[in-house]
């Protein structure tokens, strides 16, 4: 048994996201099963004269409710800004808030749809990731405890027992409930009075709200949920304000339920919910009142956050017109994706639920007099894969690609023709032609060229749209469900007839979605391959501008190039996986540096990667931050300034000693120039095979040279013999202003006399400084020089621990320590990436590259070429 558990723990940790899809479509049935069984008895007649029947004075009433629960909804973030200690303008709080509160309300998955609003609102107000994701988790923790304590509330001062459904606890045992539940939630609050400024929740670092502060956020969640809770209750007809306590309880169960099934919108699972518990009430009341509800509290706050968006900042109102477009266009770029993919998903729902329903009879009689019957049914069957593919093609907006803005586009457009000739549906045609409209002005922020088929099919993707296109098909049969279905009603062609037409759509719809998920159609499109070096092409001239040796790494083939305008500077890169990884600084003049990283961030991001800047040097880090990339310390390089290097004095004994007891032992160094390094490959190659097969490793790629007669060929190499016997060698890298030297292949043989690279180092420095060169470069020391302090970032301590204790994978600490020897000045070098789980699945991308296997991209590229 403990084997079986076990076993289900390891398979959901390896399949998380299937396990949640898996219970978001089963709760979601069990919630259409339940909605089902509830409204066996309901006719969709009685429904529909039930919601016409609700009064002006009851909408009134809900929408003022919504607009205060939506109002205190942005109250939540001004009070997490306070929290974490960067307050916001309100306007901007409450943009953001409301906007992801409407998201999240309407689609669920709150941390990706919500989520992303307040990430693109706050991030252009200058917040981190890592303060939006406070801000998430304390209005979260908001929300909750204004849940828990307005249930407790109810619980302890309503003067009778509570019934839910079947469920009637003793009135002592509610009221001992509430009181327990509220004196924890006293007791929480009084904890905060301690002087410590954070607390840990989860292994989440969050800033400690005062006393003050958690009961304002308690009191607006209260607030809050019992304005929701009230433009839901002033519908339901029959209700007396005595029945409120109880009718919360059931709507904030209503809520948890919904929240904890990740239906997107709770969907199905609200509604059974209310339903259930409410039985004793009129249920085509119940269900009106549900219908109306959602059109005040979920839809009609989603179009107002769409149009708030048009019109948000800058004062348009008194620009002209022009400036006005421009302004609507840039706040449109920053959250666009995320609002127009969930208003494209919510005019397919239109079509598919209008599709479902009968038609208005009135204008099907305006229409038979204007196209024929034939032309109306194939309407009514297009609309539907309208706004089935509409529902697929939404989290293409949402990944900003162009090839879904383009199919929206002319989707929405087409449905509002197919809207009027199915049925004369003007409502239903002007929302898809305002969604349309916002979609053309937001054009901009659909830069991410791909194909039409894009990478945007997934399994939740999937689910979310079988589920909408279940509960449009579940809305139809409940229409529909006196109608006494027959084989023959398949084939009926009639102008009342809406029943055969529903049969008709949904087995197209069905289809579709079918073929979608078993085509997978949908994917990436291909990046061009790019520039490589060769020996014909190469970033000659910018690298007699470089004044560093690392810009050699362009002439090891194995890489790609962005080049600027004139050529005098170059950015080598490589797309490993979805990453795209640059080495070292720009090659070239620094006033050329910006615009290049910008083009390659650009380049990341329209091909939906990760740009990752690796072994930066501090020149380059303000550019790095301007990216909005994270930074950390990856370690530091040794330069040795050539003037002042001697061995002279008691602190270069240890290299005195090694380079006399080498010529003791018969060692001799030269330097063979690159016309003359040919004559010698044999011999070096053979030196290079011993130097592997000791180390135990292949040759790796990307951040080092490799052994290639080719590559070798073009640099000067320093040579080390024995009786004149190769025993060691390192080809040499040296700018053409003479600012830097350094070497790249370091290899010796086996039995080669004691201190043999301590005499290659020595004689190369002498060499060099007599050559006019002003400094030498011996490497990075990968890891060191982190300061691994209580409060640094968890990178730098781990790092830290690794530098010390990681001897048995890697020398980084005896590395160090014999760079130290030669005197050096250490320099800072550093990765930039992207923040959280980006940057280290850059990393491992990184590692795969630089590791030379059958999958880095960089040995690809070299195989490539020497084909």
């Amino acid at each position: 048994m403990a084997n079986q558990r076990l076993a289900l723990l390891k398979a959901a940790q390896r399949h998380p996201v299937a396990i949640k899809v898996t219970v978001a479509a089963v709760l979601a049935t069990l919630g259409f099963l339940a909605l089902h069984r509830l409204l066996i008895d309901v006719h969709p007649r009685a429904v529909a004269a039930a919601f016409h029947a609700l009064g002006g004075f009851q909408i009134a009433a809900a929408t003022l409710f919504t607009a205060l629960s939506y109002a205190l909804l942005t109250l939540y973030d001004v009070i997490a800004l306070r929290i974490i200690g960067k307050p916001l303008p309100y306007r901007t709080a409450a943009l953001a808030s409301f906007t992801s509160y409407t998201l999240s309300h309407n689609f669920g998955l709150a941390l990706l749809t919500g989520g992303s609003a307040r990430y693109r609102l706050y991030s252009a107000a200058g917040l981190e990731a890592g303060d939006i994701m406070r801000i998430i988790t304390a209005t979260g923790i908001a929300f909750w405890a204004g849940v828990t304590v307005t249930t407790a509330a109810a619980l302890l001062l309503y003067p009778e027992p509570f019934t839910i459904g079947a469920f009637t606890p003793s009135l002592t045992m509610q009221r001992a409930v509430g009181a327990v539940i509220v004196l924890l939630v006293v007791a929480a609050i009084m904890a905060l009075r301690g002087k410590t400024r954070s607390f840990t929740l989860f292994r989440w670092r969050l800033p400690r709200p005062t006393p003050g502060q958690a009961i304002a956020q308690i009191g607006i969640a209260t607030l809050d949920l019992a304005a929701a809770s009230a433009a839901l209750f002033v519908l339901v007809p029959g209700v007396s304000l005595h029945d409120f306590p109880l009718f919360y309880l059931t709507y904030a169960l209503a809520i948890i339920a919904a929240l904890l099934s990740h239906v997107p919108g709770g969907i199905g699972v609200f509604e059974a919910v209310i339903l259930a518990s409410l039985a004793r009430g009129d249920p085509p009341a119940l269900v009106a009142a549900l219908i109306m509800y959602r059109i005040l509290y979920y839809l009609l706050p989603l179009a107002v956050a769409a149009v708030l968006l048009v019109i948000h900042e800058r004062r348009q109102q008194r620009q002209p017109l022009a400036k006005a477009v421009d302004a609507a266009q840039f706040v449109l770029r920053g959250v666009a994706p995320t609002l127009l993919a969930a208003l494209v998903f919510v005019g397919g729902i239109v079509l598919l639920v209008s599709g479902s329903l009968p038609a208005i009879r009135a204008r099907l009689h305006i229409l038979r007099d204007i196209v024929p019957l034939p032309f109306v049914e194939a309407s009514h069957i297009a609309a539907s894969l309208v706004g089935t593919a509409l529902l697929l093609l939404a989290p293409a907006l949402y990944r900003r690609l162009d090839g879904g803005f383009i199919l929206c586009r002319a989707l929405l457009l087409a449905g509002a023709i197919f809207s009027l000739t199915k049925g004369v549906d003007v409502e239903e045609a002007m929302v898809l032609l305002g969604i349309a409209a916002l979609l053309q002005l937001a054009r901009p922020a659909f830069y991410r060229r791909t194909a039409l088929t894009s990478g945007i099919v997934t399994p939740r993707s999937i689910v979310i749209v079988a589920l909408a296109v279940a509960l449009s098909i579940w809305i139809g049969f409940f229409a529909f469900k006196h109608v006494a279905y027959q084989s023959d009603l398949w084939w009926q062609f009639a102008w009342k007839g809406d029943a055969s037409r529903f049969l008709r759509a949904s087995f197209a719809i069905s289809v579709l979605l079918i073929a979608a998920t078993i085509l997978h159609l949908f994917g990436h499109a291909k990046q061009p391959p790019g520039d490589a070096a060769t020996d014909d092409e190469g970033p000659e001239t910018a690298l007699s501008y470089s004044v560093r040796t690392d810009a050699m790494l362009a002439l090891t083939g194995d890489k790609r190039f962005l080049r600027s305008a004139n050529d005098k500077a170059v950015l080598m890169y490589q797309v490993q996986g979805r990453s795209w990884i640059v080495m070292g600084d720009p090659i070239g003049p620094a006033s050329e540096w910006p615009d290049l990283l910008w083009q390659i961030r650009e380049r990341a991001d329209a091909a939906q990667g990760r740009l990752l800047l690796y072994q930066i040097s501090i020149n380059a880090v303000p550019v790095a931050i301007d990216l909005g990339l994270h930074l950390v310390k990856y370690g530091e390089e040794a330069r040795v300034r050539l003037e002042d290097f001697t061995i002279d004095g008691p602190a270069m004994r240890s290299l005195r000693h090694a380079a006399r007891r080498a010529i003791r032992d018969g060692a001799t160094f030269e330097i063979v120039a690159a016309a003359n390094v040919p004559a010698v490959t044999d011999d070096l190659r053979a030196v290079s095979d011993i130097w592997l097969r000791m180390k135990g490793h292949s040759e790796k790629a990307f951040s080092v040279g490799r052994f290639d007669p080719a590559y070798l060929a073009r640099f000067d190499c320093a040579l080390v013999r024995q009786h004149g016997r190769l025993v060691a060698f390192a080809n040499i890298w040296a700018t053409a202003n003479r600012e830097e030297i350094s070497v790249d292949l370091m290899r010796h043989g086996a039995n080669i006399p004691y201190g043999t690279m301590d005499f290659l180092f020595v004689h190369l420095m002498q060499w060099a400084r007599e050559q006019g060169y002003r400094w030498f470069n011996l490497g990075l020391a990968p890891l060191s020089g982190l300061d691994a302090r209580h409060l640094a970032p968890m990178w730098a301590r781990a790092g830290t621990a690794l530098y010390r204790h990681g001897d048995a994978f890697y020398g980084f600490e005896g590395l160090r320590a014999y760079k130290e020897k030669f005197g050096p000045v250490w320099e800072p070098r550093y990765i930039a990436g992207p923040y959280g789980v980006g940057l280290a699945r850059g990393l491992i991308d990184l590692q795969t590259l630089i590791g030379g296997g059958a999958n880095s991209a960089a040995r690809r590229v070299r195989l490539k070429l020497v084909a």
